[in-house]
């Protein structure tokens, strides 16, 4: 087991199967956290996000931290899915889209030892909604761990050292998680169901319809919300401490 520090979660949503639809669900899901985050007092920094060519994000990351927020959140992992009226339908028709959320705990203890000729560092320009330029500098920072292919990219912070400081930190997270990962394959043979190319029906833990009713039902304890606009704007309590039994 790695040390880790469980007031800080590191939480990821990628977009799934369902085109723009499916970027936009996944930014709805990235202001869901926010906004539960925010409820509880917690502090919520997105790390980095790519963006979606008409709307919404491909996948983002983000820092959570609070008392006991990677304990509390953890059981968010996933894949959540969403049916509605899309907004991007001239025709007005109904369609289902995927995100997927993955939590994790910061690693405090450097017990992985990285060798410098296994990480690839990139720069790039740190860029908000619209492809503005939020710094004309290349302070944005990618690591990529080239034996595994895990890459983390950083454009939080105000220079290059900071977020490349921050990347590698996360780094250590997703090689761990990844470690644990194959520790569990390798004993019980089980084989994750909630890996980005399983972002589909079938796999969803949650599902939350706004047409032709108004649902959010989470598949793993049966517990219901009639009011999903509130759910959406960070009422997360009831699924979350059901899940915690």
């Amino acid at each position: 087991m790695f040390n880790s520090d469980k007031k800080k979660a590191l939480l990821y949503v990628y977009s799934g199967a369902g085109g723009v639809d499916a970027q936009d669900w996944a930014s709805m899901l990235l202001k869901m956290y926010q906004r539960f985050a925010q409820r509880r007092g917690w502090g919520f920094s997105v790390v980095h996000q790519s963006l979606g060519e008409q709307r919404g994000i491909k996948n983002a990351s983000c820092e959570i931290t609070g008392d006991g927020a990677y304990d509390i959140l953890k059981g968010e992992a996933g894949v959540h899915r969403l049916v509605r009226i899309s907004p991007f339908s001239a025709k007005k028709l109904r369609h289902t889209s995927f995100a997927l959320v993955e939590i994790m705990p910061e690693i405090i203890s450097r017990e992985i030892q990285l060798n410098s000729g296994d990480l690839k560092f990139d720069t790039f320009r740190s860029s908000g909604p619209g492809g503005q330029n939020v710094n004309k500098l290349e302070t944005a920072v990618r690591v990529t761990h080239i034996p595994t292919g895990i890459a983390v990219a950083v454009q939080s912070e105000r220079s290059q050292a900071q977020n490349k400081e921050k990347a590698i930190q996360i780094l250590y997270s997703r090689l761990a998680k990844k470690m644990d990962e194959a520790k569990v394959k390798e004993l019980s043979e089980l084989k994750s169901e909630t890996a980005p190319g399983g972002i589909e029906w079938g796999s969803q833990i949650r599902s939350y319809v706004l047409n032709p009713y108004q649902m959010v039902k989470d598949h793993r304890t049966g517990i219901k919300s009639f009011q999903p606009d509130k759910v959406l704007d960070g009422e997360l309590d009831k699924f979350i401490e059901a899940e915690m039994l």
